[in-house]
């Protein structure tokens, strides 16, 4: 069990709100079949998570921008994190709406320490299903891999000052440059794999635990058969994150 200083204080009245940006139907790109089997699964996940949870469907670039700037102006006084699940169309660094891309960016900058106070020292989770190019993964053969890990103490102090672009955690359904596989009638590899761990482990494990825990999942039980060959898919988790998330029951 991790000390108390290096795990985030869940302990406020609520949990906090999980927005869902479901956007399956575009202007000028095919629509996303599948995507509300993603969409429910999450919603069953999150509220089992203790989550306020509320979907968005279809959304503009201006309305997906709207939706996170009035989310981050909201009182979080009394939650334990935020959490936001986008799922669309995407290339390199943006996401689409069903009009246009906008950049990532735009969307996670009015969370940041300086910009909602009420979320400062706490976790921002967002999870984004969206191909990040246009690249295809064959895989590669291999025997085994075996990797270590280790701990490292730091100073706690009771007045403190936070980097900005602190307490973040962005988790991408697929590395820069390669496509996000979806099924038309199970969903995404990804939102497959995120539920299926967040229902094992949910309220056991850590979430960085859980996320190396999709990575295999993703990495190990799903592929594509394509005329080309065999695909496989590789998660992607940029972390900010100071301590360790548990969602342990309220």
């Amino acid at each position: 069990m991790a000390s108390t200083k290096h795990v985030y204080n869940m302990n406020h009245r609520r949990r906090g709100f999980a927005y869902i940006i479901n956007n399956v139907k575009f202007d000028e790109l095919t629509d996303r079949l599948g995507s509300d089997v993603d969409e429910e699964r999450l919603k069953e996940r999150f509220s089992a998570l203790h989550f306020t949870v509320q979907s968005f469907r279809n959304q503009t670039r201006t309305q997906m921008v709207d939706v996170l700037d009035k989310a981050s102006k909201d009182d979080h006084s009394d939650s334990d994190c935020f959490v936001c699940v986008i799922l669309s169309h995407g290339e390199e660094d943006k996401i689409y709406g069903t009009d246009g891309p906008v950049e990532v960016t735009r969307l996670l900058d009015p969370f940041k320490g300086h910009c909602c106070g009420s979320l400062a020292g706490k976790p921002k989770l967002f999870f984004i299903q969206a191909c990040r190019g246009r690249e295809s993964d064959n895989g590669v053969d291999v025997l085994g891999v075996k990797g270590d890990a280790e701990d490292e103490d730091v100073d706690e102090v009771a007045i403190y000052r936070i980097p900005r672009e602190a307490d973040f955690l962005v988790a991408y359904s697929t590395v820069y440059g390669y496509v996000a596989w979806r099924d038309k009638g199970e969903g995404s590899w990804f939102i497959q794999a995120l539920c299926k761990v967040l229902e094992e482990h949910g309220t056991t494990l850590d979430l960085m635990t859980m996320m190396t825990r999709v990575n295999h999942t993703v990495a190990h039980d799903y592929s594509a058969g394509c005329k080309t060959g065999i695909k496989k898919q590789m998660p992607c988790i940029t972390s900010m994150l100071t301590k360790d998330v548990f969602f342990r029951p309220k």
